[in-house]
């Protein structure tokens, strides 16, 4: 494992993979709509399982979808869906792999309504992360979220997801006191 002289959050120090994605990416605030849609549907792609395990995967995920392009996915038919479900380089769940393609034809339909996948998305948070000490708060707008995303067709956004959502793309800050990314409210 990597030594480094930053105190971080407990989690991030149990795997290299993790060090580099707590460091330079989990908790920044995101604002483009491509890795914002990455990000909703690789946190629906950990469901059932381990973020290590999507983490290990996010390559070969832009590879086999178009790297997140929205516009590219919502397009894809049974052929498609028959080449993702025999890639061993993502999970391999129908479910999951129709999830993106939906939330690809639900993204494009929210982007048309807000100007954004961006602003919508952050409308929740009135366009600025939550800090730490707002962490029920934020659990609360994380579950309207979900219920907001689900209706309109979005799927595998159930409100933990949405809420391990908002803490990768910086919606709230929930990096841990001491971490050297914590920022005191």
């Amino acid at each position: 494992m990597t030594t480094n002289l930053h105190q971080r959050c407990a989690w991030a120090t149990t795997h290299d993979l993790f060090i580099s994605y707590h460091d330079e990416q989990w908790g920044t605030p995101l604002h483009d709509d491509r890795e914002l849609f990455e990000m909703l549907n690789l946190e629906g792609a950990q469901a059932g399982l381990s973020w290590l395990t999507v983490l290990q995967k996010r390559d070969r995920y832009r590879q086999v979808f178009d790297n997140f392009d929205a516009a590219k996915i919502a397009q894809y038919d049974d052929t498609k869906r028959s080449t993702l479900l025999a890639d061993a380089g993502i999970i391999r769940n129908l479910l999951k792999i129709n999830a993106f393609i939906r939330n690809a034809q639900a993204c494009l339909a929210t982007t048309t309504e807000y100007g954004s996948f961006d602003a919508y998305l952050w409308s929740f948070v009135s366009g600025t992360p939550m800090p730490y000490s707002q962490r029920q708060a934020a659990q609360s707008i994380g579950q309207v979220m979900s219920k907001d995303l689900k209706k309109r067709g979005f799927t595998f956004v159930g409100p933990t997801i949405i809420y391990a959502f908002m803490q990768a793309t910086g919606m709230v800050n929930d990096h841990e006191p001491g971490c050297f990314r914590y920022v005191a409210s």
